[in-house]
């Protein structure tokens, strides 16, 4: 009998490994819950909805990994444990524990797929023999343990051969490799010594195909599946797990039928990733088989032309469809035959230079069938001009059934899009509301996922009255990813207490409010203002939520409001004075509140002009960037011209923001709930790193630790003001640099933040449900007590991905980087920052350190961490510079050449070949040779799974944690001891 199970989660968001095991993980429990089994999450990830203390009986926001979760069995001890909902991580955990023996142990059962079987699918000798015994064929491949053994294998199967490690995830590790000097570095780079998701390899010239591997757990497209098909995968497979059969359990999506059917589509689905490549300075932006996007859209529609256009636009890079965008294409031959997140848009501008369906297909392998939907979009965009003269209602329509949006069209033919929208209205060219109806119609369907389309000629639905339109955040990216999708789902939740019929706009099937069970209506659809006005003026609900999605929803409100939207919440016109730097500016000129010199340059010679009266450094931030995005810090005028020339824009339609960067300061973060302009509740979050760290790769830490009492004084009388100015009624974030007591205001976000459900949890105060309530209930009351003084400490670290981009240098700036985070709660802080730094995989093998401490003026700062780590018996090694410097101080040190210095020892060799077990880099500056060499150091450690820290402030606080904690036993107090 299974009356307790431990499910496993996947900790922090990376590179092939998302937010689908979010939603995956969260089915899991839903099921679980519903068959009355006891239930225990391992998860570190706080920003999920899954860590939501409701969702489990039991949470541990600890380590997903062995040695962690043996000690939670220990202490548990359930019944059963679930592997296939928290992706590679929790499937690898699982069958270590398992091959170790702590299972046997404990008396654990492995629930749904057993062991066996799981090595069955992830080792490739044994996956090739089990389906060889029924004759299902693979494509030619041997296990290979070495490299002599790797390139008699490809000899004998011949090249190209594709070369992937067992037991990863989103082919971390693979690569094609043409020849065998290709192939020997590859397997030499990778130091190779030695639910059910299956991908098919399927000739393009005939019916035959390859099995290329089969996943025995949720994977990645689970999520996209499901909201694809309308059929809950995690729900079903968790209550299969659990015994149950097909024809027991209900398909709650349809209403109407049991779980033993086969979807059946009436509509398409296209499914878009997003890149982030161009914030990694050294990035290779090929794409292949390593993964490399951070997120990814889903779209629906009629035909395959209307999906992929509202697809392109619902990934948020800027473009409005597959056509008419601002983009240019020096050598359109080489974007077709080289993959590239921008090879899409140039196979329709191939089109629309007139190359041929043929010679599309050749240079880029793409199926001829796509190919001719991309011609029919071109064609259409070539009979659009002529509306300027004439309204033809028949290219009107046609153009809308092929997706193309008001702005495109409007773009084309040369009138504005707002009369574009009147004349289409007037002429009844509207979208349809449908269903995403799985049975076809051939049975009734009971199911809220609706989507729009021109491609049809009624509408599924009625409005109906009382109801909240809350918009998502749209796709994951560098930036925003699932702490708005908690955000969401729980302002939702909240509604729907108050008493109001929900409805949700998103348009990423990996979210959590995408499910089907979150809203009262779900459209997924893009966040776009002629989306989000279709779907208002068929609903016309109470009010509109745009502040729990990020900053694209946040984007909307003005101009919602025009058009008579009522905005809930802080009105258009506070958000647009906390959005336009010079209104903000003038605010805080205002209310007394200082705020670092800037300048809006339209030129070269006028952002040169401002730096060297404000003094270097410097930061510059072009217009409309979210999260820091091709910002920079410059130190000097060569640097400010070569950054202004190369990076960006500079011109008047283009103006950058110059503002002084202010050294050693620190960072704080102050996110809040206030209604009309009194603080109902807030939280001060203190950055370990100093500021130049961007906020979302910064570790933080609630409540601070560091921070002079007059400081939090001062901040609080700061945001105060801010609050009562701006009449904020909802969640804000204002950012704060503080240096010797004085505070400066970077910026204010009239909306939630990413540190939003971070702060709820740790202060165990719901900041969203208050948000919405402040929004749509009468009375609201502050909480009572103080965020500053707690018996509990968390802190937040982020996820790095960088072991899948290669090239992409592992430093952290005012540009963030990183893909997700983690959180972790405990009783103090120097081993509740260590377990989250263990939770984004920070293990040393070895205690042995190599350190390189940047500029001269700055090494005596690092004094007391080299001595602390010899005190820990830790062998010492150092760059030139930085060993002479620590012998001087009577602190032994070997030296090390530097990667571009000839000669032995040298840095590169002793982290690759295993060494060296922690790698602190610092960079000395900006010559060329200094970056080149500091960049092979950290590219090293991130290839070799090597701990690196590049920060002083962050080395120095996890040195001291390490001299009063062990590493590999810590404190692991559930939700409810601390």
């Amino acid at each position: 009998m299974i009356d307790k199970v431990m499910v496993l989660g996947s900790g922090g968001l990376k590179i092939g490994q998302a937010g689908e095991f979010d939603y995956s993980g969260s089915q899991a429990l839903k099921a679980l819950k519903e068959e009355g089994v006891e239930t225990i999450l391992v998860n570190p990830n706080i920003a999920t909805v899954q860590t939501t203390k409701e969702m489990a009986d039991r949470l541990y926001l600890q380590p997903v990994d062995a040695s962690t979760v043996e000690r939670i069995l220990e202490k548990e001890r359930p019944d059963g444990l679930l592997l296939g909902f928290g992706g590679q991580t929790a499937l690898n955990v699982g069958v270590e524990l398992h091959d170790s023996g702590v299972l046997k142990r404990y008396g654990v059962e492995v629930l749904g797929t057993p062991v066996d079987s799981i090595k069955d699918t992830e080792d490739r000798e044994r996956f090739v023999n089990r389906l060889n015994e029924i004759g299902v064929r693979t494509a030619r491949s041997r296990a290979c343990s070495d490299t002599a053994s790797a390139v008699e294998a490809a000899s004998e199967i011949g090249y190209p051969v594709m070369v992937r490690v067992a037991f990863a995830l989103g082919g971390l590790g693979s690569g094609i490799c043409h020849n065998k000097r290709e192939l020997e570095l590859l397997v030499d780079h990778l130091g190779i010594v030695g639910e059910c998701n299956i991908q098919y390899a399927l000739s393009p010239d005939s019916m035959d195909y390859r099995v290329i591997e089969v996943n025995a757990r949720l994977s990645r497209s689970s999520a996209l599946a499901s909201k694809a098909t309308g059929y809950p995968l995690a729900y079903i497979a968790a209550r299969l797990a659990l015994g149950r059969t097909l024809e027991e359990i209900p398909n709650k999506v349809t209403g109407t039928t049991v779980a033993f059917f086969e979807p059946s589509l009436d509509y398409v689905v296209v499914k878009v990733p997003r890149w982030d490549l161009e914030r990694f300075r050294g990035i290779e932006k090929e794409i292949g088989s390593q993964m490399k996007s951070v997120g990814e859209v889903m779209a629906i529609g009629r035909g395959f032309e209307e999906a992929l256009q509202k697809a392109l636009r619902m990934i948020g890079t800027g473009m409005h469809g597959l056509v008419l965008n601002r983009l240019e294409f020096d050598d359109i031959e080489y974007e077709l035959s080289h993959p590239t997140p921008r090879r899409i848009f140039a196979a329709g501008e191939a089109l629309r230079r007139g190359f041929t369906v043929d010679r599309v297909h050749e240079l880029t392998g793409i199926d001829r069938w796509f190919i001719y939907g991309l011609r029919n979009i071109v064609r259409m965009e070539s009979e659009l001009p002529s509306l300027s003269s004439n309204m033809d209602e028949d290219i009107l329509r046609r153009a809308k059934k092929l997706g193309f949006s008001d702005f495109q069209i409007a773009k084309a033919s040369g009138i504005d899009m707002d009369e574009i929208r009147k004349m289409r209205k007037e002429l009844g060219i509207l979208p349809f509301v449908k269903q995403i109806d799985t049975l076809a119609a051939e049975y009734p369907a009971e199911t809220n996922y609706l989507y729009l389309t021109y491609n049809a000629g009624e509408n599924d639905i009625e409005p109906r009255a009382g109801a909240v339109m809350m918009l998502g955040s749209g796709s994951y990216r560098i930036g925003s990813s699932v702490e708005f999708d908690w955000c969401c789902v729980t302002g939702v939740q909240t509604l729907q207490k108050e008493g109001y019929r929900t409805i949700m706009v998103n348009c990423n099937p990996e979210t959590v409010s995408t499910d089907y069970d979150i809203c009262d209506r779900l459209y997924f659809e893009e966040l776009t203002f002629e989306r989000v006005m279709d779907i208002y003026e068929f609903e016309y609900p109470e009010g509109v939520v745009v502040s729990m999605g990020g900053q694209i929803s946040n984007n909307l409100a003005p101009r919602l409001h025009r058009m008579g939207v009522r905005i809930l919440g802080t009105s258009a016109e506070d958000i647009d004075r906390a959005e336009d730097r010079n209104k903000f500016s003038s605010l805080l000129d205002r209310l007394g509140i200082d705020q670092p010199d800037w300048i809006e340059a339209r030129s070269l010679e006028e952002a040169a002009r401002f730096a060297e009266k404000a003094g270097y450094p410097v930061m510059i931030r072009p217009s409309y960037v979210l999260s820091g995005a091709a910002m920079a810090v410059v130190f000097d005028r060569n640097t400010l011209e070569s950054y202004l020339t190369r990076a960006t824009e500079v011109d008047p339609a283009n103006p950058v923001v110059v503002s002084k960067f202010i050294e050693d300061a620190k960072e704080i973060e102050f996110d809040a709930v206030a209604k009309d302009g009194e603080i109902l509740v807030y939280s001060i979050g203190e950055h370990v790193e100093n500021a130049g760290v961007h906020s979302g790769d910064a570790t933080v830490v609630i409540p601070p630790q560091r921070l002079y009492v007059e400081t939090i004084r001062r901040l609080k009388q700061a945001s105060r003001a801010i609050a009562r100015e701006l009449n904020i009624t909802g969640p804000f974030n204002i950012q704060y640099l503080a240096k010797e007591n004085r505070l400066k205001v970077i910026e204010c976000n009239l909306r939630a933040s990413r540190t939003f459900p971070f702060a709820s949890k740790v202060l165990r105060k719901n900041f969203i449900e208050l948000a919405v309530r402040a929004m749509v209930a009468g009375d609201v009351s502050p909480v009572e007590g103080s965020s500053i003084d707690l018996d509990r400490v968390g802190v937040k670290a982020a996820q790095f991905s960088f072991s899948r981009l290669k090239g992409a240098d592992p430093t952290m700036g005012v540009a963030m980087a990183s893909t997700g985070e983690v959180g972790c709660i405990g009783t103090d802080m120097e081993s509740t920052l260590l377990s989250a730094l263990r939770s984004v995989g920070f293990r040393m093998k070895k205690r042995t350190a190599l350190i390189s401490t940047g500029p001269l003026s700055r090494k005596p700062e690092w004094l007391p961490v080299v001595r602390a780590l010899r005190e820990m018996g830790y062998e010492l090694h150092a760059t030139s510079g930085t060993a002479r410097f620590m012998r001087m101080n009577g602190i032994e040190t070997e030296t090390l050449r530097w990667p571009n210095e000839k000669g032995k020892p040298n840095c590169l060799d002793h982290i690759l070949e295993g060494r060296i077990g922690l790698v602190i880099n610092i960079p000395k500056n900006n010559q060329e040779d200094e970056l080149s060499n500091d960049y092979l150091i950290r590219r090293a450690a991130v290839d070799s799974n090597v701990p690196l820290l590049t920060d002083l402030k962050l080395a120095q606080r996890v040195i001291s944690a390490l001299r009063s904690n062990d590493l590999d036993d810590l404190p692991i107090p559930e939700w409810d001891e601390v």
